[in-house]
């Protein structure tokens, strides 16, 4: 199978799809017209939602431009794609939950605790995260994102990889010092600490579900100024993402173009007592996908290294 990925380059005259396969970038417009695809010729956001019917002419392209020389030198990319809903999961590592002193009661007795990001927080690959100066303790959250690529109520578990359109990365930047409240019988307030504008870093690219393999055993990670904060695997999530699927699909019934933020390894700022500074670099990664880098501006905090 050919490996590929749907990106979306930022430009002077707006955004454009791009397919990358291999190393190489491809106008999507362009490379499709050109072998004979028009069809597949949309942005991304539009191709996701309407998967089913696109995807085998995208893997019929990708093969026809596996080993083609040329295609664009290092574009500059947004966001792949725009999400309709950002459903997140909360604590779904039991390391993570540890180092966040979190008390989970046993899977048996649980179900998954599930969120909702605003779709306006996510910005593309190099953007700046801008930390407000409400907030003292910004964190990072490396996830694997799942794109789903069809709509579904009630789904059995068994059912659910065929949800599944692809993956991207996705970091759930986080205020550590607003997600906890004292001023309300409730403790935690998630939509406070986890929506401010650019506290979703997403991409680099989309990649096909059938391009990345088994979702549960991948390596994932972070690095701040190089230095390692995160190095986790997939399988080390408490619910997978078959049973997120399902469970979110109980309350509402899921869309094609729906992104879960699946859950994060341990190695976070909270768990280690330091926290983002202004100037800071974040690079979040996950193999097979690729590298998310966001500089941070926090010009209310210390420098950073």
């Amino acid at each position: 199978m050919t490996w590929f990925a749907l990106a979306t380059r930022a430009g002077a005259e707006g955004p454009r799809p791009v397919i990358q396969v291999g190393d190489a970038f491809h106008d999507l417009h362009d490379a499709a017209g050109a072998h004979g695809f028009a069809a597949v010729a949309a942005d991304v956001s539009t191709i996701i939602r309407d998967w089913d019917a696109r995807r085998d002419a995208l893997f019929a392209l990708a093969r026809a431009l596996d080993n083609v020389s040329g295609g664009m030198a290092a574009p500059q990319l947004a966001a792949p794609f725009e999400p309709r809903r950002i459903f997140a999961a909360a604590s779904n590592f039991i390391e993570h939950a540890e180092e966040m002193q979190t008390k989970l009661a046993a899977k048996t007795d649980s179900e998954p605790y599930i969120f909702l990001k605003t779709v306006e927080s996510i910005v593309g690959p190099g953007a700046t995260v801008v930390v407000p100066p409400q907030v003292s303790r910004p964190d990072w959250e490396v996830e694997l994102g799942v794109v789903l690529g069809r709509p579904g109520k009630n789904i059995a578990v068994a059912d659910a990889h065929a949800m599944i359109a692809g993956y991207t990365i996705v970091n759930d930047v986080s205020a550590r010092d607003r997600t906890r409240r004292s001023d309300f019988p409730f403790s935690h307030d998630w939509f406070r600490g986890k929506s401010f504008d650019s506290f979703t870093p997403l991409g680099p690219v989309f990649v096909p579900r059938d391009c990345l393999g088994d979702p549960h055993d991948i390596r994932l990670g972070l690095k701040v100024n190089g230095e390692t904060m995160q190095d986790g695997n997939t399988s080390e999530m408490i619910f997978n993402i078959y049973e997120q699927i399902a469970y979110l699909s109980t309350i509402l019934e899921l869309r094609a173009g729906d992104l879960i933020a699946s859950g994060t390894p341990a190695g976070v700022g909270m768990g280690r007592g330091v926290f983002l500074k202004d100037g800071d670099v974040m690079t979040a990664w996950v193999d097979g996908i690729g590298e998310l880098a966001n500089p941070v501006a926090a010009p209310h905090l210390p420098k950073g290294a």
